[in-house]
């Protein structure tokens, strides 16, 4: 599972490059990498390294401290199984309209096997 920092400095850059109308492939040419990398960053499948961001941040025309702004120390624990921003996850909102398509009576028991299942994890 991918870190919340990660998954916050991701968003971050997603949002800054959606706002100047750049395209991945765009910001992928002025740093020098592939845009399948952007992708992976903008996800938090892979981790920004400080010299990159560095780079993402002149491409972008932000300081460094912008792809920080907004994260709660509070809510980034590392270790934490519940990423910060629950409902930014495309997968967990997947997961929540799977869950409340279920009829009522299934779903109950099917919450009540999830509870049981992450007390023994």
């Amino acid at each position: 599972m991918a870190h919340p920092v990660d998954v916050h400095v991701g968003k971050r850059i997603r949002h800054r490059r959606w706002l100047v109308g750049m395209t991945q492939q765009q910001l992928a040419e002025q740093v020098g990498i592939k845009f399948q990398q952007i992708q992976k960053y903008e996800t938090g499948a892979n981790r920004v390294s400080a010299s990159r961001l560095w780079d993402i941040s002149e491409a972008l025309d932000v300081p460094v401290s912008f792809f920080f702004e907004g994260l709660d120390a509070e809510a980034v624990k590392p270790g934490d199984a519940v990423p910060a921003d629950l409902m930014g996850d495309k997968e967990a909102l997947d997961l929540v309209r799977s869950y409340y398509a279920i009829p009522e009576n299934q779903r109950r028991r099917l919450f009540d096997l999830a509870r049981v299942l992450s007390d023994v994890a």
